[in-house]
């Protein structure tokens, strides 16, 4: 039977780390725990829960990930954030596949919750991703915020039953900071000069994410929590272009000087 690693990125998860790795012991040969200088007590719980922690300064969600990947011990890899954890369903599905490993990668559903409700619109379900896989034939691919794992052309993938359970956002601060605030930064420094934005564009994007969230990804059957997260997502969206706006501006001004 193959061996997995179970590798996971924190910063300041004192909170949610411990409930992580609790759902992967059974299916776990190793858990790897990638910190970015907490400074809370998430390194002191890995540690005391018997994880092997690496302390690394944080460069981005792809670099880190593929760091992580690359001290893991074994080479099949199961990647996890600290604020997910594994259904029941998917404990058993990754156990299985444990045991008889037919594919390079497997695709997993990741279920986000809001405010402790689990949202299935907003085009936040099923969010399909590759976050079971064999390292020799995959890696994390994307700019500072979006990454993915891509397999090798020639590489088998299948779903998974069972979901990744993401504890995303309590409320309605913590969801518009991380949309309008980081997400939007990292996309920004990520596309600075790559991509051209006019302020109608920055106009239709918002009004177009708006739409297909809150009615094409049928939000509005979501209640409260459906327009929060329709409005957010619009939000980030005029934020991140905004901020791409502005950035490329400052650095057509300063080549100029």
């Amino acid at each position: 039977m193959p061996q997995l690693s179970v590798v996971i990125i924190t910063y300041n998860e004192e909170k949610k780390i411990a409930r992580c790795m609790a759902s992967v012991k059974k299916v776990a040969d190793e858990i790897l725990i990638v910190d970015s200088f907490s400074t809370d007590q998430t390194k002191a719980i890995a540690i005391a829960d018997g994880s092997k922690v690496i302390e690394r300064r944080f460069e981005g969600y792809t670099a880190q990930k593929n760091f992580a990947v690359q001290q893991a011990k074994y080479d099949y890899i199961l990647s996890l954030d600290a604020d997910e954890y594994l259904s029941p369903e998917l404990l058993a599905s990754v156990a299985k596949a444990k045991s008889n490993w037919t594919a390079d990668g497997y695709a997993i559903s990741r279920l986000n919750s809001y405010a402790g409700k689990w949202i299935r619109s907003c085009g936040w379900y099923p969010d399909r991703k590759i976050r079971l896989f064999d390292r020799r034939r995959g890696s994390w691919h994307g700019d500072l915020v979006h990454e993915v794992v891509r397999m090798d052309n020639d590489s088998t993938v299948i779903n998974l039953d069972g979901d990744i359970l993401h504890e995303a956002y309590d409320n309605a601060s913590q969801l518009i900071s991380k949309m309008q605030g980081q997400y939007a930064d990292l996309f920004a420094q990520a596309n600075a000069h790559k991509k051209k934005v006019t302020t109608f564009k920055i106009f239709y994007k918002t009004l177009a994410s708006f739409f297909k969230s809150y009615i094409l990804k049928r939000g509005i059957w979501d209640g409260y929590e459906g327009l929060v997260i329709s409005v957010s997502n619009a939000n980030g969206v005029f934020y991140k272009y905004a901020k791409l706006l502005e950035l490329n501006r400052r650095t057509k001004q300063k080549s100029k000087e």
